[in-house]
């Protein structure tokens, strides 16, 4: 087999399987893909996005993450860099609202390019500029909406046709776009071409650069040129924990997610079969004791050296997220997860660049310092069998990201499931004092439950909220499986 590939969309899950045909490696698969995400899934993911990548090489069986994640902008600008956002209420649910911070203030330091850059120029076999020519073609023809996206769509379109700019990408005759509507972006289109022609530094030192200092300045926003020309991707070792025999690697901080997961599967009891009463409970447990860990002292004891408090005080959300899967037939193996927030509603004009809302993502206790990284849930994850990859996962869901990776983790390695089913089964999230189990949990056991002492919320169906991920799987044979979530419209290829 050459690879496969898992992803929130089908045309990105497509516009990577491509690239391994044609002879690339993991990266070069996963960045194809990325690019083409910027596409066809740019509600979540752009060039204005920050995120991380994991990648594991085959070679040498080192793994390492690239954390482009946004950087706080304000170099230069002295203290004034918390400034007045606009705020939107945002209608989930037909009921569910909830308040969203947006606006150039609300933009931070992208760095998803350069990331991306960095990562193929250190292991990418095919050129760059032929990574991104799909996307470039993509954008320019136009790619039509499917129901997952329309969703996106109609929660956000309070912020995605925030502006005279957003309006002129995501709307059609003073509509906003709907399931089967063609999403043209013919500035989004140059922008790539630019990016294929120029590299990434385009978007820091180059016109396209300049361009965004202007319009966010212009919006009384905070990224100047100095926070473009210092932005800095950095090569990270992963958080590591032993699992059932096999090796669970994962975004370390100082971003929240990975730890979290690697302290939980650590705490797992194996407990009940799939799906009852004990498994849940046991879950559960683990959730709350994720849970106190944040509010109690286990990141200051994790993370001496000036890196404490940063999960209490600067752990943001990442909404909006997408993740990618990849594995090719020599065994390396990369999860990418990318995100813009919920979107600023902030579209450089000629440019189709939608910058993030990062800064409008979390609370303060006191604000940041200029050019200081941000910490993230987002958890790229592989899992390890004697050195070689067996699970390649990751999720968008805000904070229940870091549940669904666990329990496909859970699922595919304690339990023996394979990856399609791993993602599909129903899955819980306990928020505060309720646990929430999505649609398709056995009743019978949700009572018992609820007999256990636990406040129990119950989904009628499969939902969003749960994540949203992508995953693929390697045999102890060789054989590869991918699946994205059904839950956003995902899908996998593999390809032979």
């Amino acid at each position: 087999m050459r690879g496969a590939v898992a992803a929130g969309h089908p045309l990105t899950a497509e516009a990577g399987a491509n690239v391994l045909a044609a002879g690339g490696n993991a990266v070069d698969a996963a960045v194809g893909a990325a690019f083409m995400s910027w596409v066809a899934e740019g509600t979540l993911t752009g060039p204005g996005a920050g995120g991380f990548m994991l990648v594991h090489r085959a070679r040498d069986r080192s793994t390492r993450v690239y954390d482009f994640f946004v950087a706080v902008p304000g170099l230069g600008l002295g203290d004034d860099v918390m400034r007045d956002m606009d705020s939107v209420d945002v209608d989930f649910s037909g009921g569910s609202t909830q308040m969203f911070r947006i606006g150039p203030a609300s933009c931070a330091v992208p760095g998803t390019p350069l990331g991306m850059e960095e990562a193929h120029r250190s292991f990418g076999r095919l050129p760059w500029a032929e990574l991104i020519a799909p996307a470039v073609d993509a954008a320019r023809e136009g790619v039509e909406l499917t129901r997952g996206q329309a969703y996106l769509h109609a929660i956000l379109d309070l912020i995605l046709r925030h502006t005279p700019e957003s309006r002129d990408v995501y709307e059609r005759d003073g509509e906003r776009l709907v399931a089967g509507d063609t999403l043209v972006q013919p500035d989004l289109a140059r922008t790539l071409e630019l990016l294929a022609e120029r590299g990434a530094q385009e978007l820091y030192g180059g016109e396209l650069g300049r361009a965004i200092v202007a319009h966010v300045e212009a919006g009384g926003g905070c990224i100047t040129q100095r926070d473009l020309d210092e932005f800095r991707v950095v090569r990270r070792r992963p958080v590591r924990a032993e699992f059932r025999g096999m090796e669970f690697l994962s975004n370390p901080p100082p971003s929240a997610g990975g730890i979290l997961i690697a302290y939980g599967l650590g705490l797992l009891a194996d407990r009940g079969a799939p799906g009852s009463a004990e498994a849940i409970d046991s879950l559960a447990r683990v959730m709350r004791e994720q849970t106190r860990a944040r509010e109690d002292s286990f990141d200051s004891a994790l993370r001496r050296g000036g890196l404490a408090k940063l999960l209490e005080e600067r752990a943001v959300i990442a909404r909006g997220t997408t993740h990618i899967s990849a594995v090719d037939g020599d065994g390396n193996a990369v999860a990418l997860t990318a995100s813009t927030g919920a979107g600023s509603g902030v579209v450089v004009p000629g440019t189709g660049i939608h910058l993030n809302n990062m800064l409008g993502e979390f609370d303060l206790a006191k604000p940041p310092r200029p050019g200081e990284r941000l910490s993230s849930m987002m958890s790229p994850s592989v899992v390890l069998h004697e050195g070689r990859p067996r699970l390649v996962v990751g999720s968008a869901g805000s904070l229940r990201l870091r549940g669904a990776v666990m329990q496909i983790v859970v699922n595919v390695v304690q339990h023996g499931f394979g990856v399609l089913d791993a993602i599909d089964r129903p899955r819980v999230h306990l928020e505060g004092e309720h646990l929430h189990c999505e649609g398709g949990h056995d009743p019978a056991e949700l009572d018992r439950l609820e007999a256990m002492g636990w406040d129990v919320t119950r989904w009628r169906r499969r939902n969003l909220f749960f994540g949203g991920a992508a995953a693929v799987e390697a045999a102890d044979d060789g054989s590869l499986a991918a699946a994205g979530d059904p839950r956003r419209g995902g899908a996998g290829v593999v390809v032979t």
